[in-house]
């Protein structure tokens, strides 16, 4: 009854489209788009004397271009994150290998590394291009990967690796990613074919640029200006609430590497959560599920179940319920707790957006000490890919950690206030932080008085009335 739970119980799942065959067959046909798609793009471009043009591979770098779309940039690095991410707990980091020992394995890991962004760097190098030829190609890749990639999980949706259906749950972002490039490509051919030209980069409207100019370069007030003093309660919640919500203007832009970065944060969240998820919700069920009750006798002579006769052992049926009731309290704390731990990254990472567009308007009207501690010479960043990962990196390194200390921080919280507050509630039994707050009545009723007599004195005895401002005179 528990083969759901026990991942042993699950046998090995073969495929009829192995991960090798696949990678065989699909790392020779994206060589071939490469250089095909060298001849298409900068064969016209270089030493035109010659040939027309001399044929070379497309650069990485020119797939961050802001005037390109962002669609298939997220779309790929979603990918290729995933995979990296799969890459780490995989047994067999290099497919086109095959099983690996174990001394080599690090090995090919750092192999891996170099051979994943080859290989899907075709999926992005047909847009770049802008030929229908670049597009057909990349509808046929995108479709050829989603098919194989939906076909394995259809095939084996449950693995015995971690957990039954940690495969298939980690797998999410790719197919998705996947099938977003299977209808944009198409989409994108379609467009071309019908002899729509690209949209236009300049944004319409003669006025537009005065009035945008005039919203970036308008002063607002300072902190300690009058306008935020009157300023009411409800306003300041709103605005507070509102800085957590991004909402997309018109003129401004967002960088593309800044949504790449925002998006692979996003992706690391996701697969960190889904590793504290499948560590501990299986092993708190496969615990509850084999309480026995000699187990409970022995906690209720510890305390920790309580019991009518705890000298006295009796049958010990409510005592076992009782503590597998404790035990999926804490299974829901858990996933309670790292449901709002996601929630409040993902609402952090999406505050960053927000953030990055206010300074930027502050940078643009020369408000420097807004945006840094102290005055400081500006100067473009790099635009190095290196400084671009790096940063990218230390991104979704900080959101993760972020996720594990929100995680055991909501955790503890839920946990307390669960067995504190709604458990002796729902028993109907004294809980001992009630009885805490009972017994120390008078040391509230202390400090409310206390509270009362200052705020009183403070106003009717201490401040100073008569003149223009108020003032304390009497200290």
């Amino acid at each position: 009854p528990f083969s759901s739970i026990f991942p042993g119980a699950i046998p090995e799942c073969h495929p009829t489209i192995s991960p090798r065959m696949y990678h065989t067959c699909m790392a020779p046909i994206s060589l071939a788009v490469i250089l095909a798609l060298s001849f298409l793009v900068k064969r016209r471009r270089l030493h035109p004397s010659c040939w027309h043009g001399v044929p070379g591979l497309p650069s990485p770098a020119n797939f961050l271009e802001e005037e390109s779309s962002r669609w298939p940039a997220v779309a790929v690095f979603g990918i290729l994150f995933c995979s990296l991410c799969e890459l780490v707990l995989d047994k067999d980091p290099l497919p086109l290998v095959g099983p690996s020992s174990p001394s080599a394995r690090e090995y090919w890991k750092i192999l891996a590394l170099l051979y994943y962004p080859a290989f899907y760097f075709p999926l992005l190098a047909c847009a770049t291009g802008r030929h229908r030829l670049g597009y057909l190609a990349g509808s046929l890749l995108a479709w050829g990967h989603c098919l194989v990639h939906v076909w394995q999980k259809v095939e084996c949706p449950q693995s015995p690796k971690i957990q039954a259906l940690y495969a298939l749950l980690s797998h999410v972002p790719t197919a998705l990613s996947l099938l977003l490039l299977s209808l944009w490509y198409p989409a994108l051919l379609g467009r071309s074919l019908c002899g729509d030209g690209p949209e236009p980069r300049e944004i319409p409207g003669s006025g537009y640029y005065r009035r945008y100019l005039k919203a970036v370069l308008c002063k607002r007030g300072r902190k300690g200006s009058s306008v935020r003093i009157q300023e009411s309660l409800q306003a300041r919640i709103r605005s507070c609430l509102r800085s957590y919500i991004y909402v997309p203007e018109e003129g401004f832009r967002i960088p593309l590497k800044l949504v790449l970065s925002v998006t692979m944060a996003v992706i690391a969240v996701y697969q960190v959560a889904l590793l504290l998820l499948v560590a501990f919700v299986p092993t708190i069920r496969i615990v509850r599920a084999g309480m026995t009750k000699d187990i409970v006798v022995l906690l209720v002579q510890f305390g920790l179940v309580p019991s009518d006769n705890p000298a006295v052992p009796g049958d010990m049926e409510k005592e076992l319920s009782t503590a597998r009731h404790y035990l999926w309290s804490l299974e829901v704390c858990y996933i309670c707790s790292l449901a709002l731990s996601c929630l409040l990254t993902c609402a952090m990472l999406l505050r960053t957006l927000g953030t990055h567009r206010s300074n930027l308007r502050a940078l643009y009207r020369g408000a420097v000490l807004e945006v840094f501690p102290k005055a400081r010479s500006l100067r473009p960043s790099r635009q190095a890919v290196v400084c671009w990962i790096s940063f990218a990196s230390f991104q979704a390194a900080f959101a993760c950690l972020g996720l594990l200390i929100q995680q055991v921080i909501f955790f503890l919280c839920s946990v307390a206030f669960a067995f504190l507050v709604v458990i002796p509630l729902q028993a109907g039994t004294g809980s001992l932080l009630f009885g805490i707050i009972r017994n120390m009545w008078p040391f509230w009723l202390a400090l409310v008085v206390a509270v009362l007599v200052q705020n009183l004195l403070a106003h009717f005895q201490f401040l100073e009335r008569n003149s223009l401002q108020k003032e304390l005179t009497n200290r």
